[in-house]
């Protein structure tokens, strides 16, 4: 027994190996780096949580509590290292209605159900639906976001805006400046970070009147505690939150694993999408309890985090733990950061998000192509739905896929046997966009004793393609010809088999009676 047992122990030294590498490399292989971009991505989460707290209708320390806890949380269970996930603009707008009607008692259960329906969808692997998305969308739902990151600081470019002046366009373009010709100096250090430091130092030195961090809404001073939803636990409660959990449920997990596939090629690595559903399920859940909102994968501040050289899971949980160290210790410097420093940020990323050469690929890329990409653009932008947007991205990619495949469908035929026999050869795919063709394509006022209808060169896909086959080979038999199927594919023949009517007793009295 005891080589047995040794050998089996060996056997898993390797794997053990393997996950305490990865272990290291995730948390320990990029340890200042990830640092000081979770330390950047803390500073421009802060006025984004009071934003979407503001659009939900719920006090500031929902937001940032939730941007707290959803960070930390998926560093550790979430399937996609150096992705910010906190609370969003995507799900904030979801949750207007509810907290108006029935306040926030209710908002809490429905970000523990969004929550754990999240992690039915991961354990499910629903992740796996991102091989259905397209190149096209993808680049239609990035330009989109591009163009809502930048749409977001409007407000805070508007001279109609208390605060607002000369002077914050000009903090913007001393700002932008930084970020871009700062790494010419030195990339040890983010040139969003020094940006920072640097505006805020001369607003405060100046004593410059612009607007700030602590404009945006008051900063928490206590840590989160745990609590329990107040509300009655019964079918009308269920029937209340439900609905806005299942949107939040979709609509986060939409915008986390299109953002996971963006990191994915910018960081030129690979990321387990069913786990990030779970990871993102935990976070919400758990957040829910500490009197948190919902959120997802920000896709602004993941992009900021991988230009300030965040790589690792470290730097999605710094990113939490230093946004609550800031907000409950140093609230009072935070609130005077100036809110240009982050806007020059937040327009570095809208500017680094899209896709440019895309443009120039409109004109290049097959017309299908540029129709689903600025489909996807135009839908998310009007609608500020992400999950509509890419909905109508992905429906377009699936429509022109159809319209495609039915354009190589086609039948051609050859007479033998004197003009008493005639063979069919159908080539393509056989489905419900072929359906109607494959039916049109015989002439069944030929007389004819013999019909072989040859399928080793198509694909019979659904019910569609059964019924129309079905029917060609009854109405040959009304005509009184013998009719044979030849050449099916182990698959096709396995559907046929199960779904085909033509050889069962009464089919082509069925026909002849219909």
């Amino acid at each position: 027994m005891l080589p047995t047992d040794a050998n089996a122990f060996a056997g898993d030294i390797p794997v053990t190996t393997d996950i305490m590498t990865s272990l290291r490399q995730d948390w320990l292989g990029n340890i200042r780096a990830d640092l000081l971009a979770g330390l950047v991505v803390a500073l421009a989460l802060i006025p984004e949580a009071i934003a979407f707290s503001i659009i939900a209708g719920v006090d500031p320390k929902v937001g940032l509590y939730a941007s707290f806890s959803i960070a930390v949380i998926t560093a550790i269970v979430g399937g996609r290292p150096g992705m910010i996930s906190a609370a969003t603009a995507a799900t904030a707008v979801l949750m207007i209605t509810l907290v108006k009607d029935h306040g926030l008692q209710y908002l809490l259960a429905a970000t523990v159900l969004a929550g754990l329906l999240q992690i039915l969808a991961g354990l499910f692997k629903l992740g796996n639906v991102m091989r259905f998305v397209s190149k096209s969308v993808m680049t239609g739902f990035v330009n989109a976001l591009a163009i809502l990151i930048f749409l977001a600081q409007l407000p805070e470019l508007d001279m109609g805006t208390e605060g607002v002046t000369l002077l914050t366009y000009i903090m913007v373009a001393g700002g932008l400046g930084i970020i871009y010709l700062f790494p010419y100096v030195t990339t040890a250090i983010p040139s969003p970070l020094v940006t920072i430091v640097v505006l805020t130092a001369l607003a405060l030195f100046f004593g410059l009147d612009v607007r700030t961090v602590g404009d945006m809404g008051a900063l928490p001073d206590t840590l989160p505690i745990f609590l329990i939803p107040e509300i009655p636990l019964n079918l009308e409660t269920l029937k209340i939150i439900f609905p806005v959990s299942a949107a939040i449920a979709v609509v986060g997990l939409l915008e986390s694993l299109m953002t996971a596939k963006l990191v994915d090629d910018l960081t030129d690595t690979k990321s387990d999408k069913n786990r990030e559903c779970i990871g993102q399920g935990v976070a919400n859940t758990a957040t829910g309890f500490i009197g948190g909102m919902a959120g997802c994968a920000m896709i602004g501040q993941s992009m900021i985090n991988v230009k300030s050289g965040g790589r690792g899971r470290l730097s999605c949980f710094a990113a939490g733990v230093f946004l609550l160290f800031l907000i409950v210790v140093l609230g009072d410097w935070v609130a005077r950061i100036p809110m240009p420093a982050l806007v020059a940020i937040m327009i570095m990323v809208s500017v680094g998000t899209f896709s440019w050469s895309s443009l120039k690929d409109l004109r290049e890329h097959p017309g299908a192509s540029s129709i689903v990409m600025v489909a996807t653009v135009v839908v998310t932008v009007f609608s500020h739905n992400l999950a509509l947007g890419v909905l109508t991205g992905v429906l377009l990619s699936g429509i022109f896929f159809a319209w495609k495949i039915a354009a190589v469908f086609r039948v051609t035929s050859e007479a033998s046997d004197g003009g008493r026999a005639r063979a069919y050869v159908v080539e393509g795919q056989l489905f419900f966009a072929t359906a109607p063709d494959l039916a049109d394509a015989f002439d069944f006022g030929e007389v004819l004793e013999r019909v072989t209808i040859d399928v080793s060169r198509a694909h019979i896909w659904d019910i569609s393609s059964v019924a129309a086959l079905d029917m060609v080979v009854l109405k040959f038999r009304r005509e009184g010809a013998d009719v044979e199927i030849i050449g099916m594919n182990e698959a096709s023949e396995t559907l046929m088999g199960r779904l085909a009517e033509h050889d069962k007793p009464g089919a082509l009295e069925r026909l002849m009676g219909h």
